[in-house]
């Protein structure tokens, strides 16, 4: 017998065996039983998440002869059968990424005047309904204001945006959610064990996360899981088949990284590199982890059967809040900049290493004295050891809770505030939350100790309360007592120190670009031999080059 795909073996055919979607078989199926039908349908998702299947269970509840017009079809009559089949005469799918054309969509509907065949409604099911031209969508505007009592249109689409507010407006519409990784684990295990496939927990939620949501692709996934381990779902090569990194390589790789360990961390990066992994994949892993590390840290235990969660747990303890997020946000903007750096290990070890900068800068690699901690916490350096000279002139111990604000210099004096933001956030030298907004920020006022930072609107996210709270307990010993600060989103002049060291990065990669092209070898090049410079290949001096493309 020929082998069915456990996509379209498992398709549902009822409205109870659909996976998720409560809130739309409820409303669906209290319409039906009690006849408040609609002239047209419109549902709207992601891909998986069974808008078809819908519209299949809805046209034979429209048209069963056994239990009539009702939520629950029989399923055993010609029109059930025939719909299950594909074959129902009354019953016409289009595709409208194939169908976009006005001539045709005014061809189909010329059918609509006629009464069904063989049903009790003539039902059109239109997939994919935004990409029908604008035109098309017009021809089909009249049918849908008007329509036959004998028709039913069902619209399904991924894009709803981009349908005319006049086809919305004569719709009935429900928006299907993609699913979450634990309704789909537990989707995929009721199939397996109907299978009489043997599988491991740990191989499931590896498959349901990377579905996405789609309950289609977490079954065609599943397919080729079981066939890539010979009749057997195993997460070891379930992890090799998605190229994903697990936790045996990306939980020790945050532990160098909260240890401040950079040689370590870039020898973990080499691990997940040896096992020829996307380090979009890696990076995407390592940003899950981090949320659920502050997850924890805001008191949202890890469940008992989560895997991991001894490592999620210690982690939580040992690594400074403002850091987790910090370091949350390297990994999502080096997933980002990956296509941007040399090459995709360059990106990822970048990525890595800022956020070892973080940890090693804040202190953060110390252990906590949790108990749920299981690694020693490691000696303070001398420098380290005792906080700066406070206003009293009294050096005080520096107690691992209060590792949250960088330490200050020795000599409070040594770094007093002109009115130069940017000349007193250079002698500074902040690290962490505290120095990303000092960079971010201009000098807005200060007066009578109250110093008001001004942020750029693309950047304010660094106004936020907890790096406001780094950048005060840092500043609050160059000001004495009674000393505020402020921060707000606004109109900047552009003389942050961030935006000065960006102009200084231009202006030196303009420089190494005009010498470049000035070079009488280059130049004979590009006159000889039709050879042309590419000015992003360029690296000035000092960053990473030697000024030559």
């Amino acid at each position: 017998m020929t082998y069915q795909v456990l996509a379209r073996k498992w398709r549902p055919r009822a409205f109870d065996e659909l996976v998720g979607q409560p809130h739309v078989v409820t409303a669906l199926a209290n319409a039906l039983d009690s006849k408040r039908l609609h002239h047209a349908y419109l549902f709207t998702g992601t891909r998986g998440v069974g808008k078809t299947t819908l519209a299949r269970i809805l046209a034979k509840a429209l048209n069963c002869e056994t239990n009539g017009i009702s939520s629950k079809p029989c399923g055993k009559c010609r029109a059930c059968t025939d719909i299950d089949a594909g074959r129902f005469v009354d019953l016409l799918e289009v595709d409208a990424a194939t169908n976009t054309k006005v001539d045709e969509m005014r061809e189909l509907l010329e059918t609509a005047q006629y009464m069904p065949t063989s049903g009790r409604f003539k039902i059109y099911i239109i997939d994919e309904v935004h990409m029908l031209s604008r035109n098309a969508f017009n021809s089909m505007l009249k049918t849908l204001e008007e329509p036959p009592e004998h028709v039913k249109f069902i619209l399904a689409t991924t894009d709803p945006q981009r349908l005319p507010v006049t086809v919305l407006s004569r719709c009935l519409q429900f928006n299907l959610k993609p699913l979450a990784p634990p309704v789909i684990a537990g989707h995929l295990k009721r199939v397996l064990e109907a299978e009489k496939v043997s599988f491991e927990d740990a191989a499931l939620v590896q498959l349901s996360k990377a579905a996405a949501g789609s309950v289609r692709d977490s079954l065609s996934l599943l397919d080729q899981a079981i066939a890539h381990g010979g009749g057997k779902v195993v997460a070891a090569q379930v992890a090799e088949m998605l190229g994903s990194v697990g936790a045996d390589l990306v939980g020790p790789l945050l532990e160098r990284v909260a240890e401040g360990d950079g040689k370590g961390a870039i020898a973990e990066a080499e691990r997940i590199a040896g096992r020829s992994i996307s380090f979009d994949s890696a990076l995407e892993d390592l940003a899950a982890l981090l949320h659920r590390i502050a997850l924890a840290q805001a008191g949202v235990a890890p469940a008992d059967d989560e895997p991991d969660r001894e490592r999620v747990a210690t982690l939580a303890s040992r690594l400074d809040r403002g850091n987790v997020q910090v370091m949350y946000q390297v990994a999502l903007l080096g997933r980002r900049d990956l296509p941007l750096a040399p090459d995709e290990f360059a990106g990822f070890s970048m990525a890595i290493l800022r956020m070892v900068a973080f940890a090693a800068g804040s202190g953060a690699s110390q252990v906590s004295s949790s108990p749920s901690s299981s690694r020693p916490a490691p000696a303070s350096p001398p420098a380290r050891a005792a906080s700066a000279a406070v206003p009293t002139g009294t050096a005080t111990a520096r107690a691992p809770e209060a590792r949250e604000a960088p330490p200050a210099p020795a000599s409070v004096a040594s770094v007093a505030f002109d009115g130069d933001w940017s000349s007193f956030v250079t002698r500074m030298n902040l690290n962490g939350m505290a120095g990303l907004l000092a960079r971010y920020a201009e000098l807005g006022s200060f007066t009578n100790n109250h110093l008001e930072l001004v942020v750029s609107d693309a950047h304010r996210a660094y106004a936020d309360k907890n790096y406001l709270d780094k950048l005060k307990a840092a500043l609050l010993p160059h000001f004495g007592e009674g000393f505020r600060l402020s921060v707000r989103p606004g109109a900047t002049a552009g003389v942050s120190l961030a935006a000065a060291r960006s102009r200084e990065s231009e202006q030196r990669q303009a420089n190494a670009a005009a010498a470049i092209e000035d070079d009488p070898f280059v130049k004979s090049l590009v006159r000889d031999f039709g050879a042309e410079v590419v000015p992003a290949s360029i690296r000035p001096p000092g960053e990473g080059g030697n000024g030559k493309p």
